[in-house]
């Protein structure tokens, strides 16, 4: 099988990619290597998947023109797209980046498989849920209350996904993602943020006076939830009525799976967990709900378990731990 990835220089899309590589299939990454983060990182990262003969890469940015006749896809089956200019804070101070990227860059992805006749999987988010408090998140119920324009722009995605779906008779499947972490992970991430500043003898900056609940999904089960929707088979019957409609039902080909970890944790109890793996305590600078977050999260991962048959395996413990365990070992090498 041959996998066009997006934003393969990106956390998620590098080890999604590096996942395909090691099973032998055909992978072709897109990313444009922008700054939004240390693009030295992005740089290691695609200097590992360049080690496998089985890659390919266009340097690129998705809302160009040319992204089409560039990309070469003949004989490829899926595109999993993966780029998007990402963070909810970022989102308040730039939301023009926003719009490129996740609507208009979004829009160009959505020609190509169309073009391509390619299944579509696509990133979204579990901030679509938004002022939604009614726990556990569950596809069945409706995301139409988004409270920061990032999520905005991802429940757009699964709107114009679902269009395109029907007119086009594609494939198209959108994975709502729960508080990603691991190695590799982006910077400007709480884990990634929280390790950093402890070790430089820096206060951590905790919002909401840490009256926060998260659920935090390992890496390695998101990408396991991915290769699961590669190889999703969709009904030969819908379960669509139109006389009673719901949101995890469609008429086209189209589907909407949670992927998380479903056993949240207070951030309170994840920093404490983050202390005991560097021995180090963290000088806590606590401060007041931030402007577009949400206090808890949590997946409802029924539908997914029983349709992808997706089990998250890593406990936050664990995963903590491997992402520590990376980060000392990464910035040892690459510091001197």
């Amino acid at each position: 099988m041959k996998v066009l990835i997006t934003g393969s220089a990106g956390f998620i899309g590098f080890h999604l990619a590096l996942k395909l590589l090691k099973k032998g299939f055909e992978v072709k990454g897109i990313d444009n290597l922008n700054d939004y983060y240390d693009v030295s990182l992005k740089k290691n990262r695609l200097a590992v998947l360049k080690n496998f003969s089985n890659f390919s890469f266009i340097n690129i940015d998705i809302t160009s023109e040319k992204l089409d006749q560039t990309s070469k896809l003949d004989g490829f089956d899926v595109c999993v797209h993966l780029a998007a200019q990402a963070g909810v804070r970022y989102s308040i101070e730039n939301p023009n980046a926003y719009t490129q990227s996740n609507l208009v860059g979004f829009a160009n992805i959505l020609e190509l498989v169309r073009n391509h006749k390619l299944r579509l999987i696509f990133a979204s988010t579990s901030s679509v849920y938004g002022a939604n408090e009614n726990f556990p998140f569950s596809e069945n119920k409706i995301a139409d209350h988004p409270i920061q324009y990032y999520a905005a722009t991802k429940r757009a995605n699964e709107l114009m996904a679902h269009s395109y779906s029907f007119m086009y008779d594609l494939e198209t499947i959108g994975l709502r993602f729960f508080t990603v972490y691991g190695p590799y992970g982006r910077p400007d991430m709480a884990l990634f943020k929280f390790t950093k500043n402890i070790l430089e003898d820096k206060p951590i900056e905790v919002y909401n006076n840490g009256d926060h609940l998260r659920d935090f999904t390992y890496v390695d089960d998101i990408v396991n939830g991915i290769l699961l929707s590669i190889k999703f088979k969709f009904p030969e019957t819908s379960l669509w009525n139109p006389i009673a409609p719901s949101p995890q039902f469609s008429s086209a080909r189209f589907k909407i799976f949670n992927l998380g970890n479903n056993q949240p944790i207070k951030l309170m109890d994840y920093i404490n967990l983050i202390e005991e793996c560097l021995h180090k305590k963290a000088n806590i600078n606590f401060l007041p709900l931030q402007a577009g977050d949400v206090v808890q999260t949590q997946a409802d991962i029924s539908i997914s378990s029983k349709e992808l048959g997706y089990y998250p395996q890593v406990d936050v413990k664990d995963g903590i731990k491997k992402f520590i365990d990376w980060y000392l070992d990464y910035y040892k090498k690459n510091n001197g």
